[in-house]
């Protein structure tokens, strides 16, 4: 599935925002976050705390769980922001139109199991975990495209720094 991978311990919900913050502006069309974990483990804090970071004024990020789907103008191009806990049946996510935003915005999905055979090869496969400490999580980073190992790498720099 993955060549490569990277494992995080964050220690707070403002670390999580911290690591979204920090990769925001290095994403562009074409880019797709599939960020899976069970139920409170951060996925949507870090989703939003992404989105905040690339929309000028910070927009209000609700949960899509009950829209499926939302969107927000990004710099670099459209950010849609998917929650496809409800969905039955992955036909659905042609519908929405996710499979046209995965080439041509910054896409964040949540519950990307649903996706099955449409999740795209080139994501960054973000899988959040509980940690013992009360607001500690866990943050799995798995991806085969290239292109993320120089971007996190870039990351990593600038975390040290």
């Amino acid at each position: 599935m993955s060549d490569h991978e990277r494992r995080l311990r964050l220690t707070s919900p403002d670390a999580t925002c911290g690591l979204a913050q920090s990769l925001a502006p290095r994403l562009g069309a074409g880019d797709v976050l599939l960020l899976s974990g069970p139920v409170g483990a951060g996925k949507t804090h870090f989703a939003r705390c992404l989105i905040r970071a690339l929309t000028t004024p910070a927009e209000e990020v609700p949960s899509p769980t009950f829209t499926l789907v939302q969107t927000y103008p990004g710099p670099a191009a459209e950010i849609w922001h998917a929650d496809l806990y409800r969905l039955t049946d992955p036909a659905e996510i042609v519908e929405l139109g996710l499979t046209e935003a995965f080439d041509d915005a910054i896409a964040l999905v949540e519950w990307p199991d649903r996706l099955a055979e449409m999740a795209p090869g080139s994501a960054l496969h973000l899988d959040f975990t509980h940690g013992t400490a009360p607001d500690t999580r866990h943050l799995a980073l798995r991806w085969s495209d290239p292109r993320w190992t120089a971007r996190l790498a870039e990351l990593e720099a600038r975390a040290d720094a």
